[in-house]
């Protein structure tokens, strides 16, 4: 009789289930049941008083206008960066290396960065004033000028998150067959056409991936935000961070965790639905 052993990949699944469990499910429906929970009964006090609250509308725009702006920027540059790299024979690692530094820089770190380019006594500032094209240091992080500090945060968040979208796109062009890039050269297929036709096709499903990481990176963007812009340009994490930490409302910051939840997976769902990938070319 032979042995029957088909409960070994689920003993071998187990202790990553209970990881999951143990540090994401459960607080995941501890946050759902606070945001809408008032004194240990069901409540909509919570999101009423969000919905309510003289940021909301602001930071709901601002952080959708920031994904907008920023995401497609990233997605064009990332392309463009991995294409060149898999042109390059000699020290490509290095190239890779090199682009993929601001990976290794936390968000913070990397806010401060921008900070000290874009503050009135930096760089910048000390650069356009020793050329002679302005007289005196220019305010670019004020609430006075939103469109200057709205274009300060997109492009440190550019400089920031490139880099993790380029790996995700240059994993995908190394699956790419380079016979058909040939084949397509040898029917007098140009770059372009040979671009849009062949490549894009065949990366799709790390085009999905990388939109999906990346969209739902930038719903959550907080830390940037905060060095170059404090509530100067409220987006929903920074209202979260404010109605738990100095407000002591945990309820109220439940609530925005949720409404950030609830639009990533929107934003996931939008790209399976509207980028197509065949099961045959998944990795």
């Amino acid at each position: 009789m032979p042995n029957n052993r088909t409960w070994i990949p689920y003993l071998l699944i187990l202790p990553s289930v209970a990881f999951l469990a143990l540090l994401f499910v459960v607080p995941l429906v501890q946050t759902i049941w606070l945001a809408v929970s008032d004194n240990g009964t069901p409540s909509l006090a919570n999101v009423q008083r969000m919905v309510g609250d003289l940021n909301f509308t602001r930071s709901v725009q601002n952080t959708f206008l920031l994904t907008l702006a920023v995401v497609p920027v990233q997605m064009v540059i990332a392309l463009s960066m991995g294409t060149m790299v898999a042109k390059v024979a000699a020290g490509r690692e290095t190239i890779l290396w090199i682009w993929t530094i601001p990976l290794g820089i936390s968000d913070l770190a990397a806010g401060l960065v921008w900070l000290s380019i874009l503050q009135n006594s930096g760089y910048l500032n000390s650069f356009l004033y020793g050329l002679g094209i302005i007289g005196r240091q220019a305010s670019w992080l004020s609430y006075q000028t939103p469109f200057a500090l709205f274009l300060g945060i997109a492009a440190a968040e550019i400089w920031r998150g490139t880099a993790i979208v380029m790996v995700v796109i240059v994993a995908g062009l190394n699956q790419v067959p380079k016979e058909y890039r040939e084949a397509a050269e040898i029917f007098g297929a140009g770059p372009w056409t040979r671009f849009f036709r062949i490549t894009l096709p065949l990366i799709r499903p790390a085009l999905q991936s990388a939109l999906i990481l990346r969209t739902v990176l930038a719903f959550e963007v907080f830390a940037v935000v905060y060095a170059l812009g404090g509530r100067n340009f409220p987006v929903l994490v920074g209202e979260a961070y404010t109605w738990q930490n100095q407000n002591q409302n945990y309820g109220v910051a439940a609530a925005y965790a949720v409404l950030i939840m609830l639009i990533s997976l929107a934003a996931t769902m939008f790209y399976l639905k509207a980028i197509k990938v065949d099961p045959e070319r998944l990795p």
